[in-house]
C-alpha cells in the first residue's frame, strides 16, 4: 500500500459538528460525480461510519446551479445527504466549473473552516455565504414540506 496521496484528491469539506442544514461541499472535477462517487464514499466512510444510504434532493436530469454568473439564486441548490452508521452528513454540491476562488470559499464556510480576516471583505467571501444561506433556507423548506400535516 502506496503512502501518496491520489493524483486528483477529493476536494471535500466536512464540519467538526454535523447536524446542520449544510455540513460541508464537495466540489467535483467533472460533469459526471458518479466517477468520483467512489472516493467521496471512501472519504466520508472515516466520518460516519459505513455508508447506508446516499439521498440527492434533484432529479437525474437537472443541472446544478451556475455560482459564475447571475441566476443562480432562483434555482434549486444541490444537496447530498450521505447517511452512515454513525452520523449524518448533509454537502452542498459545488458546481465543477465554478471559479475556483470562490469554490474554495464555499468549501471553507460550508464547513465553518477558519477564513483570515483580510478575506473577509472579498467577494468570493460574501457570495460564498450567500450561497450557503440559499442553500440552508431551501433545505429547511424542504424538510418541511415533508413534515405530515398531523405532526405540523
Amino acid at each position: 500500500m502506496s503512502d501518496r496521496r491520489s493524483a486528483n484528491p477529493v476536494r471535500l469539506s466536512v464540519a467538526h459538528e454535523l447536524g446542520g442544514d449544510i455540513d460541508g461541499a464537495w466540489w467535483p472535477r467533472v460533469d459526471r460525480m458518479t466517477v468520483e462517487l467512489p472516493n467521496l464514499v471512501a472519504a466520508l466512510t472515516p466520518l460516519v461510519g459505513e455508508i447506508t444510504s446516499i439521498n440527492v434532493n434533484w432529479p437525474p436530469l437537472q443541472r446544478p446551479p451556475d455560482f459564475n454568473w447571475p441566476g443562480w439564486e432562483h434555482k434549486p441548490q444541490h444537496v447530498m445527504t450521505v447517511n452512515g452508521g454513525d452520523a449524518q452528513v448533509n454537502l452542498l454540491i459545488i458546481p465543477y466549473t465554478t471559479y475556483s476562488g470562490l469554490a474554495l470559499m464555499v468549501l471553507r464556510r460550508a464547513a465553518s473552516m477558519p477564513i483570515a480576516p483580510a478575506d473577509r471583505d472579498k467577494p468570493a467571501f460574501v457570495m460564498a455565504g450567500t450561497i450557503l444561506q440559499a442553500a440552508s433556507r431551501q433545505r429547511a423548506a424542504n424538510l418541511e414540506a415533508q413534515v405530515p400535516q398531523n405532526v405540523r
